[in-house]
């Protein structure tokens, strides 16, 4: 029961602890302190599910069908295009940057985004789904069940670390100049993802 559950939390861990869009954006989010909750749950709850549907055998399925993440690959590439350009058009304009200010803090339109950031993402299926589902599957009855526990509860952890812990560095960004540079930060990411699904395929 232990090993295969800390297994899970090291394999969960190993794949979402790294600059990403999905980070990125939770980052942002719990630095502006708007809708943490809400943004933590979706991401967290969404690598669970997948897990859970990768160990089950879903992740097998996915891999023989690539024509679906053909069509997520293409889909995130454009979301994530627009996503650094709108981020690059905050940083253009420092004086709308302090947070709090503008229209962008919508809980509707956070949920929107926080969704596309997650399910655009092939990269998502092919960690969560095919990898850790066939780590876990490798582990046998009932261990894999365990393993799916420990990367669930590994995902659910780090998002709301991630998002909660961001508001210790709010005293940073008081200025608009702190968030143009975050903003730079943010769409340089996001190009170099989109950059790397467009000439580095799915790997699939």
């Amino acid at each position: 029961m232990i090993v295969p559950l800390l297994v899970g939390a090291g394999s969960g861990l190993s794949l979402i602890v790294a600059i990403g869009a999905q980070n990125a954006f939770v980052l942002r989010q719990g630095i502006r302190r708007e809708h943490v909750l809400p943004v933590a749950l979706i991401c967290g709850l969404t690598d669970a599910l997948l897990e859970l549907l990768g160990v089950a055998g879903i992740g097998f399925v996915v891999q023989r069908a690539p024509i679906l993440l053909e069509i997520v690959r293409w889909g995130g590439v454009a979301f994530l295009l627009w996503y650094a350009w709108a981020a690059a058009r905050r940083a253009m304009r420092p004086e709308v940057l302090v947070a709090g200010e503008g229209s962008e803090g919508s809980l509707k339109r956070t949920i929107l985004a926080c969704l596309a950031i997650t399910y655009l993402n092939p990269h998502v299926y092919l960690d969560t789904m095919v990898l850790m589902g066939s780590i876990g599957n490798a582990q046998g009855d009932p261990e894999r069940w365990w393993f799916v526990l420990g990367g669930a509860l590994a995902s659910i952890a780090w998002f709301f670390l991630l998002g909660y812990g961001a508001r210790a560095l709010t005293r940073f960004f008081a200025t608009p100049r702190a968030w143009q540079v975050l903003d730079w930060v943010v769409a340089v990411v996001m190009l170099v993802i989109a950059a790397r699904l467009v000439f580095g395929g799915v790997g699939v």
